[in-house]
């Protein structure tokens, strides 16, 4: 193992709570998986009594992968998983406890919306002040602090919102339930309870996984940080891998004090800092150091290279949006016919909204790229129908899947009939597909005999999916459906042919991607094909491979590195938002935040980095002036270029 010394101290000090921060570049993944490595060949652990954790499922397959080949056939059993996952694994042999059935659904967001909006509506708790996304937020902020309902309201009594936000999650939780459905925050909120409620369930996962790593600690919340401490703390042997100068998801619940009194929990903690970096030039970590060091609250660290000193960071500002686009898709086309591949090059934004120009403009040149964080492939149309059939194979109470396919394709049940159904699954307290195989108690005639057709079919998906594999049961499926049919069907004014055959394509690539899980997973089935979909993250469907520049977000940025890196938008109330500049006076944390959003943003470029800004943007349709950020005023000058600014 080809470790520096501080990596090499991280990896052998294998016993008690250690601390690990590892800045940017800095090796983490090699050390992380020499770690465990060490652990089963010198340390002789068994491999199963290992569990790490990481936020994608990328970076877990990466890791998995690694500690295969540094341990060639002794390293199966390491339990390699994101949060959610491993949580799933231990819900899927104890839901029972907590009054689900093991083969419980995962909602995923587009789920929670919906399932939201018809409380909001049945209940009438919207205002128009207190809007959906408020609910939904409020939700998920609670499960991630661990409260339920009752102890959300206790928690918040003096909000005037309370007790309608409070009402809403009671119902929404009671309609997950009823669902025999979690979303993405119960995997973990429930889990901890899991473990809390019953001793048994908690000394047997503290005994199977005894020695335990978290990559990427500074994004943990505080559901996390408990599920972690439960787990850790009969043999304590926990091993936190992070940069809280990379903290950048306060907005999803990510608490940095995790990272930051991580020694006020653990005493006795080992710290090791990795400041080494393998990735940059000395001048972008001396720009990216120079932004860091006016943050408070961190723990003090340099990142160094001995890489050379690199070009300049080049700093160019335009007179607006359209020209600051127009030089980025132009020196990205230069860029290329030097020789360097698209695929070497990204270009990142604060927001979404600011790709719009930029795609324009590429389009324009005929430079391929790849927008991430645009529309998640398992969020399209055409795939949510297959997914909700499939769901509904798997498991016929969620409410959600069956109403999504009832009429697709259009089989003739009205909105009349489906709100019979509705109620009379309601007053009995059963799920609608119980409601619907019981036709003939709530309607007559030719409506109970399209709804009886609709039963036999699921029936008949059923039996097929105990005879074939997940692709196989979707190509049936789509055959018996006359799914491509119902897309044809689709085919009018407002949709062109081209959108038509990328809808047929996306369902053959579902296919595909089904087919993949099974050659790769040793006991496939449906239930863990729709683990592994509800799972995914957008930074796990990018194309592998493919020559494209990537178009992205800094925070989807996080993780990634390219040679050359573009960061567009350095202005004052774009870069740093708007939001943050008007919360520092009062929350200074806010204004943090985008300094180690900025601070990841520079330190994904390997060789050069380039930055710009514009005199006028137009933002929410109006033009508006700023001035340059500070975040570029605060790298030193000797790192930078400027040539082209006056």
């Amino acid at each position: 193992m080809d470790l520096n010394e501080r990596q090499w101290d991280a990896v052998r000090h294998t016993e008690g709570p250690v601390l690990i921060l590892a800045g940017a570049g800095s090796g983490k993944t090699r050390v992380l998986t020499s770690r465990i490595a060490y652990l089963i060949g010198e340390a002789h652990v068994a491999p199963w009594n290992i569990l790490a954790i990481t936020f994608t499922n990328k970076a877990a397959g990466e890791m998995r992968s690694r500690v295969e080949s540094s341990v060639p056939g002794g390293a199966q059993g390491v339990l390699c998983a994101t949060f959610h996952a491993a949580c799933l694994r231990i819900l899927r042999r104890y839901a029972d406890l907590l009054g689900y059935d093991t083969h419980f659904s995962i909602y995923d967001s587009d789920d929670s919306r919906s399932l939201m909006k018809g409380i909001l509506k049945r209940f009438q708790l919207e205002t128009r002040d207190l809007k959906l996304r408020r609910f939904l937020g409020t939700v998920s902020s609670a499960k991630d602090e661990l409260l339920n309902p009752t102890e959300y309201l206790l928690a918040h009594q003096y909000d005037r919102d309370a007790d309608r936000l409070a009402k809403a999650y009671t119902e929404y939780q009671a309609a997950l339930k009823a669902a025999n459905a979690m979303d993405f925050d119960d995997l973990i909120f429930n889990t901890v309870l899991l473990l809390k409620k019953h001793e048994d369930v908690l000394e047997e996962y503290q005994e199977r996984y005894r020695y335990i790593c978290v990559d990427e600690y500074q994004d943990t919340n505080n559901a996390q940080f408990e599920l972690i401490r439960l787990l850790s703390a009969k043999y304590r042997n926990l091993c936190v891998v992070g940069d809280d100068d990379q903290s950048i998801y306060r907005f999803r619940g990510a608490n940095i004090r995790n990272i930051l009194d991580f020694e006020k929990v653990f005493p006795d903690a080992y710290v090791v800092r990795l400041e080494q970096n393998y990735r940059s030039t000395s001048t972008i970590l001396n720009a990216a150091n120079g932004i860091i060091a006016n943050n408070r609250g961190r723990k003090k660290k340099t990142l160094w290279s001995d890489l050379g000193e690199g070009d300049p960071v080049r700093f160019f500002a335009f007179a607006n949006g359209y020209a600051e686009a127009e030089f980025v898709a132009d020196d990205v086309a230069r860029k290329k016919r030097r020789g360097i591949p698209f695929s070497d090059i990204a270009v990142c934004y604060r927001t979404n909204a600011q790709s719009r120009l930029l795609e324009e403009r590429f389009v324009q040149e005929g430079i391929p790229y790849e927008l991430v964080g645009g529309v998640n492939f398992y969020a399209r149309r055409e795939i949510k129908d297959i997914l909700a059939y499939l769901k509904t194979v798997d498991n016929a109470r969620d409410d959600l899947a069956v109403m999504r396919i009832i009429n697709v394709p259009k089989r003739g049940i009205g909105s009349t009939t489906l709100e019979k159904f509705s109620n009379y699954a309601a007053s009995h307290d059963i799920s609608l597909f119980d409601a619907l195989k019981d036709s003939d108690a709530v309607v007559s005639g030719s409506a109970a005999t399209k709804v009886k057709g609709f039963v036999s079919m699921i029936a008949a998906l059923r039996a097929l999916s105990l005879e074939y594999g997940v692709a196989e049961l979707i190509r049936r499926l789509i055959e018996q459906v006359h799914y491509i049919d119902y897309l044809d069907s689709l085919l009018d004014e407002s949709l062109a042919d081209d959108d038509e055959n990328e809808r047929v394509h996306n369902v053959e690539e579902l296919i595909e991607k089904a087919a993949g899980y099974e050659e790769s997973t040793e006991e496939p089935s449906l239930t863990g094909f729709l683990e592994e979909v509800a799972l995914v993250a957008d930074i796990d469907l990018t194309t592998e491979g493919a020559d494209r520049a990537m178009l992205m977000t800094l925070h989807a940025a996080k993780g990634l590195e390219f040679e050359h890196v573009y960061i567009t938008g350095m202005e004052e109330d774009v870069f740093p938002s708007y939001q943050s500049c008007q919360a520092e006076h009062y929350d200074p944390q806010a204004m943090e935040e985008e300094r180690r959003l900025a601070y990841v943003g520079v330190t994904r470029a390997k060789e050069t980095l380039t930055l710009s800004c514009a005199r006028q943007r137009v933002l929410h349709g109006e033009a508006q002036y700023h001035e340059v950020s500070r975040f570029v005023r605060e790298i030193p000058r000797e790192y930078l270029n400027l040539d082209d600014y006056d």
